[in-house]
């Protein structure tokens, strides 16, 4: 179903989720609820004003079989040489990687854009760059089917569970069911995939509620795109969603902000009803793009109305053009909706070159809008998204999860095991501009900014909850059964069959060179 042109509050959207029970209705008592004194006085404007130049503070988590986190203050010493780590609650040991803990040990096949290994291209850079000794390293949670079903379907949660290369020609009405094929195709471990990336999400989230730290990243996560029902846009499980409920068990109010060039159409329709989370989505709309949705004039419905906002762009838009809407907007969101939390996805295919992306997005830019979501110093969990240049994608985020650590970086590459992959420049920040014009006029952008302005009108500053019991921690923090940090893992962590394509990155075909397929 395509939504263009939908008006009144996305009055068709509501009426397709409320007959699949798409939406979760909270109202203002029904999702996990926060417990603890009611931020909705000064206190709460105080948490969403910017200091230029502070950092959040202390706390960071990454990927899916690592994360990282900046120590909070007497979580005890990071040993630079050897990544000792402290110990002590919630402070785990270093998973090993590559292998059964790496978030690369599937692959999405032949043919396939996804390339699960730009993570482990930036988790090299970050390890290489030294990024890792201004964090703590979390190996992460492994999401259960309960934890997936808090969103998702119970079928369709068992049927991910279930399904196999190996055994899908039974599955074919399944199959059909939950949209999974060409663009969300099965594939050897699938569903352990969609568990470490959900639970590296749900880690983060977690550590935040627990203020363990003040940011959380994980770059294997931010999959915006599927539903409650089904897979869409090569996301299986949306970890975004789940993460979010966990936040919601502590935090009244969660901001969601997407820099994808697609729109976070997962996540507005999972939210679209309630007023505890706003969506704020900036992405190409208009010609047929995927998803077809994010038009300016889906704004929520019941108690989420105005509390989805959409910013809808055209081929072509620059750093300049970008940070002049997204600067202001995301500033009067913040004043208006007073977040006591926010999630933000940085999806990479909204750089220049990128094979299925149409902006013109240099890292710098794509890195400023990090920057200045974090200098609101409110807790923040970072999750990745798309991204289908391989090499220009592991250079964000490196460089993005620099400034989140505030610690300046080279532009000239350290090496590594995958320094070939980033010829002929070796450079952090290479040219990403393309020959497509800025189709976004100063016009076109001031309208939008002013139609979103409006909307934000309507809203009720910072809507406060009830007070609740908070339903039980998602983790527990005295595990014993942890492996010794100073060990090195089983060779069996080590090793995992290769695709012979999934580090190739060409220009003109996903998998091929020089006329060949690999």
């Amino acid at each position: 179903m395509t939504l263009a042109g939908a008006r009144g509050g996305g009055s068709r959207l509501l009426r397709h989720g409320e007959d699949r029970g798409l939406f979760l209705r909270p109202g203002r008592g029904q999702l996990p609820l926060w417990c603890g004194q009611d931020r909705t006085g000064p206190e709460a404007a105080g948490a969403g004003q910017r200091r230029d130049g502070a950092g959040a503070g202390a706390g960071v988590c990454l990927g899916v079989g690592w994360a990282y986190g900046l120590a909070r203050p007497g979580a005890g010493p990071l040993s630079r040489g050897s990544l000792r780590l402290p110990h002590g609650p919630g402070v785990w040991g270093p998973a090993a990687f590559p292998g059964g803990d790496s978030p690369c040990v599937s692959h999405s096949g032949a043919g396939h854009p996804m390339k699960p290994h730009r993570l482990a291209l930036t988790h090299s850079l970050v390890l290489h760059y030294g990024l890792y000794k201004k964090m703590i390293v979390f190996k992460p949670y492994q999401a259960s089917q309960h934890d997936m079903c808090r969103f998702h379907s119970e079928d369709y949660i068992d049927f991910l569970q279930r399904v196999s290369p190996n055994n899908m020609q039974g599955f074919t009405k399944s199959l059909n069911a939950f949209n999974v094929g060409d663009d969300c195709p099965v594939f050897p471990g699938l569903f352990e995939f969609c568990s470490r990336y959900t639970g590296a999400s749900l880690q983060g989230a977690t550590q935040l509620n627990n203020k363990i730290c003040d940011i959380a990243i994980n770059w294997a996560g931010g999959l915006h795109h599927a539903k409650k029902f089904e897979a869409s846009g090569f996301c299986y499980v949306n970890d975004i969603v789940i993460g979010i409920l966990e936040l919601l068990k502590y935090h009244p109010r969660v901001l969601y902000i997407d820099i994808d060039i697609h729109h976070g159409d997962g996540v507005q329709e999972a939210f679209y009803l309630t007023d505890r989370v706003m969506t704020v989505s900036f992405h190409k709309y208009g010609n047929y793009f995927f998803p077809g949705t994010g038009d300016m004039y889906e704004v929520g419905a019941e108690s989420g109305r105005y509390y989805c906002l959409n910013v809808p762009l055209r081929d072509g838009i620059d750093d300049q053009s970008y940070k002049h809407l997204f600067q202001p907007v995301i500033n009067q969101v913040v004043d208006y909706y007073q977040p006591t939390c926010i999630v933000l996805q940085c999806g990479a295919d909204s750089l220049g070159c990128d094979r299925l992306g149409c902006f013109n997005l240099s890292i710098r830019g794509h890195g400023e809008c990090v920057e200045y979501v974090k200098s609101f110093n409110i807790p923040l969990l970072v999750l990745g998204g798309g991204g289908y240049t391989v090499r220009n994608v592991a250079r964000c985020w490196t460089y993005e999860t620099s400034l989140l650590v505030d610690e300046a970086i080279s532009e000239e590459l350290p090496y590594s095991e995958y320094f070939e992959y980033f010829a002929p420049d070796f450079t952090l920040h290479p040219d990403v501009s393309t020959r497509i014009e800025n189709q976004n006029s100063r016009q076109y952008l001031d309208q939008i900014r002013q139609t979103i302005f409006e909307n934000l009108k309507m809203l009720n500053h910072a809507p406060s909850v009830q007070i609740h019991d908070v339903p039980s921690d998602l983790l527990s923090y005295d595990r014993t059964d942890e492996p010794d940090p100073e060990e090195r893992g089983s060779e069996e962590n080590y090793s995992r069959p290769e695709a012979a394509n999934e580090f190739y990155d060409g220009d003109h075909d996903n998998d091929k060179e020089s006329d060949v397929e690999i």
